[in-house]
């Protein structure tokens, strides 16, 4: 029965040069890729990424129309509310009110 031999520095490089002539030779052996066939391709990616972007672009437009609608949804709902409510009087028109309230009474009696 053999024994293990431990392999040497020598043979160790032996297999790394071997193994780097193998990965070489594949990729010598693996066909190019032809200019034109990668231009179509990157052109295709490009269309695809665009129209994916104009998706995107779209749906934000939409959502921004929305709450846009929403807001001025509020803003008429809130004006409508004010309009309901009293004016709220400044200081001389409540003097105003108040002296014009004792001159009927003054002019009743």
């Amino acid at each position: 029965m053999k024994r293990y031999k431990e392999p040497q520095f020598q043979d160790r490089i032996a297999a790394a040069a071997r193994a780097r002539t193998e990965v070489l030779e594949k990729l010598r052996d693996k066909p190019q890729v032809d200019d034109a066939e990668a231009a179509k391709r990157a052109e295709r990616r490009l269309a695809k990424e665009a129209a994916a972007r104009e998706k995107r672009q779209a749906a934000l437009q939409a959502a921004k129309e929305e709450k846009l609608a929403k807001r001025a949804l509020a803003a008429e709902k809130e004006a409508a509310a004010a309009a309901k409510q009293k004016p709220v009087l400044t200081e001389e028109e409540r003097k105003a009110a108040r002296d014009a309230r004792y001159l009927a009474r003054k002019n009743r009696g």
